[in-house]
């Protein structure tokens, strides 16, 4: 009876080893992309359009730009403060981007992460810390 439960107990053990571990949840930068999404959804859609092309001479795009890819902190404060007027590779936005501080650090920090990660974009997150830590300075 011994032998059988030490082989049984050796059988088992081995297949646990070999066998695939179960599929990761989300990880952290996907999750807040996913979040952000919804994010920017609700509060830059409307302006910014569902390609981030933005308004022609009104509402900047947020693809491909120095604005969206740089300084992260320099894009919460965007995001924070709201922007008049901005000129982007030559061309004159003149909207008014309302601030957001209504917006909690997370949800900064998930839409700035889905925008420089989406729409051909290609940069590193943005995190509820380095919204906090602006939000504080600002």
């Amino acid at each position: 009876m011994k032998y059988l439960l030490l082989s049984f107990a050796l059988a088992f053990g081995f297949m646990s080893l070999t066998s695939k571990p179960a599929a990761p949840a989300q990880s952290g930068i996907k999750a807040s992309i996913t979040r952000g999404k919804q994010v920017y959804l609700q509060q830059c859609l409307a302006c910014h359009q569902v390609d981030a092309s933005g308004v022609p001479n009104m509402n900047p795009p947020l693809i491909k730009t120095k604005q969206v890819l740089g300084d992260k902190t320099a894009l919460i404060k965007i995001v924070l403060n709201g922007l008049k007027g901005v000129d982007i590779d030559g061309d004159s936005y003149n909207g008014v981007m309302a601030p957001h501080p209504d917006l909690t650090d997370r949800e900064i920090a998930d839409v700035l992460t889905y925008v420089r990660n989406s729409f051909g974009n290609k940069a590193s997150a943005v995190t509820a810390a380095q919204v906090k830590v602006v939000r504080a300075a600002n």
